[in-house]
């Protein structure tokens, strides 16, 4: 008989469906040589194949597709993708058992992924009745700005900074949180959505808002900006002059440093960045009387213009400490220089190493009293640390010269963290490596400082 090979997947050639079908026989599956066997093609529809012809109408149980969160099928082992070329009547009767086992166990599956599902939804989502609310602690109300978090095997899925608004709801791809939910619950509470996904809800610091919240141009790094606070010596009561607004990111650092008794004046050359940085620095403010009770300082007044021909707005004023984040600063420091306070500092934002050098070569070549006392790029690295697991999710025990009398974790035990026995402390190893995800360069930082010549 000639050997009929139908191929169904682009993929799948007619030498490897005959290896496959070789293998299978000497395996006792298939009854018949591989060369006596006919093999069917692959098709979407149990109609389209084999249109017209005399063939029995296939009895084959289907393939058992079994759904996960995602609503992704199971893939296919490689046997039920071999078995589908082969003609029914020639399986063996344990290659049929083997398929009823696996058919049972996907219903199976399903039906206890299903009743979960329904559980999610139907348990009302009230947080913990063991909370006990500590003095001072205040409920998340409408209007707040927070942060939405989901994790999964120490890696971050899903991020996002919304605000609670009545009637609305927090959409992503492991379902949705309504607004009203979320409100009158206490900080850092487990939300499931309507998939049944926890995530969490809680109210983000002020570093976590400068980076989700509406940019203009790009912001200031927290991590750029504490070193500037650093360089700048910046106290409460203060008055800072900030050159360049952008988001307003720097503007709310100033604004915390400096405090009540403190002002900050902020001078920014570009129309849209000017109204984002007011945006910005007026929901910050609006967030934190809700949370907190009590209103954040009133003390940045944002000014659009050019500060190089600002003479009349800094006339009469003097500054603790001076920011520029600009492109050209050293074409703006002659009519910043003067108003700034004897020793103080001049810290200055680059993002290029170019710009640097232009601003390096400027104050050579100008008569301001200032020195350059430190250029430097400020770096953090990320690091994971956890303890050490075993694929089937139970702890990895340090193991000592002898281990005579270790026990192994039981079968009803394994795969369940929550169910283990309790390890002794210093027994589970840990692992620490640098995260996989670092935060690259961002800006030069040039420190600068008035002295009297």
């Amino acid at each position: 008989m000639t050997v009929l090979l139908h191929l169904g997947l682009s993929f799948m050639t007619r030498k490897f469906a005959k290896v496959h079908v070789m293998c299978l026989y000497r395996h006792h599956v298939v009854r018949i040589k591989p060369f006596l066997c006919g093999v069917r093609s692959f098709g979407t529809d149990p109609n389209d194949s084999d249109k017209g012809s005399d063939a029995p109408v296939s009895t084959f149980p289907p393939f058992p597709r079994r759904t996960s969160l995602s609503g992704r099928r199971r893939p296919l082992s490689p046997l039920e993708r071999v078995s589908q070329l082969l003609p029914e009547d020639n399986l063996s009767q344990e290659v049929w058992e083997l398929r009823d086992t696996r058919n049972n166990e996907a219903e199976h599956d399903t039906q206890s992924l299903g009743k979960e599902r329904e559980e999610a939804t139907e348990e009302p989502q009230y947080f913990a009745p063991h909370h006990v609310c500590v003095p001072g602690e205040r409920q998340i109300f409408f209007g707040e700005t927070l942060l939405a978090e989901f994790s999964r095997k120490r890696r971050l899925e899903f991020r996002k900074m919304f605000q609670l608004k009545e009637g609305m709801k927090l959409h992503s791809n492991w379902g949705f949180i309504a607004h009203e939910d979320m409100e009158g619950r206490p900080d850092g509470s487990i939300i499931r959505t309507s998939m049944g996904i926890p995530i969490l809800i809680r109210r983000p610091s002020l570093d976590e808002f400068t980076l989700f919240m509406k940019r203009g141009p790009a912001i200031t790094y927290p991590k750029d900006a504490s070193a500037m606070l650093t360089m700048m010596d910046v106290t409460e009561g203060d008055c800072v002059l900030e050159s360049g607004s952008g988001s307003g990111a720097m503007s709310l650092f100033l604004s915390r440093a400096v405090g009540y008794k403190g002002s900050v004046l902020s001078v920014e050359i570009r129309e849209d960045h000017h109204r984002v940085a007011v945006l910005n620095y007026k929901r910050w403010r609006s967030t934190w009387s809700l949370r907190r009770g009590e209103e954040w300082p009133d003390n940045v007044h944002f000014h659009h213009g050019d500060l190089t021909s600002a003479g009349p707005l800094l006339a009469g004023r003097g500054f603790n400490s001076v920011a520029l984040d600009m492109v050209n600063p050293h074409l703006t420091l002659p009519a910043v220089v003067p108003h700034l306070h004897p020793g103080s500092v001049c810290a200055v934002y680059q993002a290029n190493i170019t710009q640097v050098i232009d601003l390096m070569e400027g104050l050579r070549c100008s008569a301001l009293p200032l020195v350059c006392e430190r250029i430097v790029e400020v770096q953090y690295r990320d690091w994971l640390v956890g303890p050490s697991l075993k694929k089937d999710g139970t702890f990895n025990k340090r193991k000592a010269p002898h281990e005579d009398n270790e026990c192994e974790p039981s079968e009803d035990t394994a795969g369940d963290l929550n169910c283990q026995e309790s390890v002794p402390f210093g027994d589970v190893p840990y692992i620490a490596r640098p995260h996989p995800e670092q935060t690259g360069h961002s800006a030069f930082l040039i420190k600068l400082r008035k002295i009297l010549k």
